[in-house]
């Protein structure tokens, strides 16, 4: 049998990384997780780590902020996994010092997840969003680190289970708000779909020092194709009130931080097209469901229906 690489989740308890740590362990990775102390004080964290701990995850104490513990985990794995929140973005930086002084590392998938930092077009209107993450990705590069770079787009559990109507705690039965022309497409993927294409990078020698993007031909509409999608599956037609960049712009500059800021992400996906503006193949990156088409993922036709 084929020898899998030994891997680290860092973030382990939080929604992603508790996926990633199930994929790693359904792929037949040792699986390790890089625990905080207070995580074990948290009655939610505290049930997570106990279901991973019974399926067969190593969970390790240490953290972002501890060198020593760093380099201690990491020297027990070939493959570290960062998915850590957008707040701690930043602190992967000591992680990637130990990452270097342990020298052992085959690969590193720092903590991204989204949009692919390099190609958005929001720059100064993000609040450094995206150019933390740009950050760590040329600190990465320069230290000379083996990397795969996952630009999984939003998850479906962000802004889908509305349609895009952030207002809304469920999508809308009489009206819907369509953003710009309506025409300009969004990809959403779901969280366990991102872990499992994310672990396959693992051991591919195709993935390494690229950027692997998630685009799945079921996944990828435009606001007036989801309301379309949507009037179908519950048998009626919807108003539709459209805002235009202007209004959305406006909204954005009233709004105070950080409440504006799923206005800004509807802003880069659907007025500027920061998702789908560019190819894939000739801007040097890899489509994950091209590159691994036996994996399975959930459609957004089949998320909709959960919703009705």
């Amino acid at each position: 049998m084929e020898k899998k690489s030994r891997v680290l989740i860092v973030g382990a308890t939080g929604k992603l990384g508790h996926e990633l740590a199930k994929a790693s362990l359904n792929f037949s990775h040792p699986t390790f997780a890089l625990v905080r102390d207070s995580a074990f004080a948290d009655p939610d964290k505290l049930v997570k780590l106990h279901s991973l701990s019974d399926a067969g995850v190593t969970l390790l104490k240490g953290s972002l902020q501890d060198e020593e513990s760093l380099i201690e985990a990491i020297k027990k794995v070939d493959v570290v996994i960062c998915a850590v929140n957008s707040a701690q973005v930043l602190d992967q930086k000591l992680l990637i010092q130990a990452i270097k002084k342990a020298g052992s590392i085959n690969r590193f998938i720092p903590s991204e997840f989204g949009l692919d930092p390099d190609k958005v077009q929001i720059s100064g209107m993000d609040y450094n969003f995206y150019s933390r993450k740009a950050e760590i990705r040329r600190l990465v590069e320069a230290e000379g680190i083996p990397y795969t770079f996952i630009s999984c787009n939003p998850f479906m559990s962000c802004l889908l289970p509305s349609l895009v109507q952030p207002e809304l705690k469920a999508p809308p039965r009489d009206e819907i708000k369509i953003y710009g022309d309506g025409n300009k497409k969004g990809v959403f993927v779901k969280e366990c779909d991102v872990a499992a294409f994310t672990i396959s990078t693992l051991d591919d020698p195709r993935t390494l020092n690229k950027v692997l993007y998630l685009r799945p031909s079921g996944n990828v509409y435009s606001m007036n194709e989801l309301a379309d999608i949507w009037e179908t599956k519950i048998t009626k037609k919807l108003r539709r009130l459209y805002i235009s960049e202007e209004q959305l712009l406006h909204k954005i500059r009233e709004t105070p931080y950080p409440d504006n800021m799923v206005f800004v992400f509807i802003y880069s996906v659907f007025i500027k097209g920061d998702q789908t503006y560019f190819d894939i193949d000739s801007s040097g990156g890899l489509e994950g469901t091209q590159l691994y088409p036996h994996l399975k993922y959930t459609t957004i036709n089949e998320y909709l229906d959960t919703l009705v």
